[in-house]
């Protein structure tokens, strides 16, 4: 195994990780601001489902990312590594100051990056569509950019159907949306390890195999699928609690009826993304779900500073994560 095999094998799995720690507020944040659990309770609860959708995951997601870069099968390693480290360098950072960024966001930056540093522009896939799944940076892109916007309004919607279902309930069957939000918090995580799980195990097949592309790899394995699911799952409750704070407390002031539909909402956004081969940032979409719902209750509720910084360090994240992985695919390609 060269040197580059390892450092792409572990920047994949280092992103498995860094996915589970920046979506780490998915499936908890929900339930933490609703106090419908303990903190323990709720990490296993999120720990569950996180794996169960990492090992129901496909691979229309991960085709759709490695079909961004168009290199030699010699230097694919070299471009995924860049990347990948790329996007986990600047998730740590913007984690460490509890901004929920997204890891996704910053490996398709990356890998653009990547690409053109290794073969030049026409070496990335820059638009397209291919049996109705997007291809390129800007229809991916333009997909996790819509996606935020699509959650928030779904979630406003059914916010304010819910809220007038509510009111008309006695107060004792109010306490059934505690259930249900358990639920659809259990339907995110689902949603997140379907969606965010294939990014790295596409990542990892193709760097163990040494190939071009995922159909050469002979898709993923099992061992990779586990792999990542695990790692992913493992560090939505290892790391991630200033993001979690920040999105469950720090963003809107609302109750569970709120919460639970921002969870429906993503959760709903989440699957369709799948669905399409489209990777998702979900912590994008539960973000824009929870200021969604927020925004459905009363304006005021909503903390619109921390919405902006958080806007702000999205808007950031590809041509900065661009930058660095050109940068570091220059430095990968002297290594032996």
């Amino acid at each position: 195994m060269t040197t580059m095999t390892i450092l792409g094998a572990a920047g994949a799995l280092a992103l498995a990780a860094f996915l589970g720690v920046s979506d780490a507020p998915n499936a908890t944040a929900a339930l933490l601001a609703a106090r419908t659990g303990s903190p323990a309770t709720v990490a296993a609860w999120s720990v569950l489902w996180h794996v169960a959708g990492g090992l129901l995951a496909g691979a229309a997601v991960a085709r759709t990312l490695l079909g961004i870069v168009h290199v030699e099968a010699g230097e694919t390693a070299t471009v995924l590594a860049a990347a990948s480290l790329t996007a986990v360098g600047f998730t740590w950072v913007t984690v460490r100051r509890g901004l929920p960024t997204s890891a996704s966001v910053g490996l398709v930056g990356g890998l653009a990056g990547a690409g053109v540093a290794a073969r030049g522009p026409r070496a990335v896939e820059w638009i397209g569509l291919t049996g109705g799944r997007p291809v390129g940076v800007l229809s991916v892109l333009a997909g996790i950019l819509v996606a935020p916007f699509v959650a928030g309004l779904l979630a406003g919607l059914v916010d304010r159907v819910a809220r007038s279902a509510a009111y008309r309930l006695p107060r004792t069957a109010r306490r059934e949306v505690h259930g249900g939000l358990w639920l659809a918090s259990a339907a995110v995580a689902v949603a997140d390890g379907t969606n965010d799980g294939q990014k790295a195990m596409g990542l990892l097949a193709v760097v163990v195999a040494g190939t071009a592309s995922l159909g050469a790899a002979g898709g993923i394995t099992v061992l990779e699928q586990v792999s990542c699911a695990v790692i992913l799952a493992a560090a939505t409750v290892l790391g991630g609690q200033r993001v979690v704070a920040r999105v469950s407390r720090g963003l809107a002031k609302g109750g569970a009826v709120d919460d639970l539909s921002a969870q429906c909402a993503s959760a709903g956004v989440i699957f369709l993304g799948a669905a399409l081969g489209l990777p998702l940032s979900t912590s994008t979409v539960v973000t824009s779900a929870m200021v969604g719902s927020g925004v459905s209750g009363r304006r005021r509720h909503v903390r619109w500073v921390g919405v902006a910084e958080i806007f702000a360090a999205w808007v950031l994240t590809v041509p900065a994560c661009a930058l660095a992985a050109a940068g570091l695919f220059e430095l990968l390609r002297w290594l032996p």
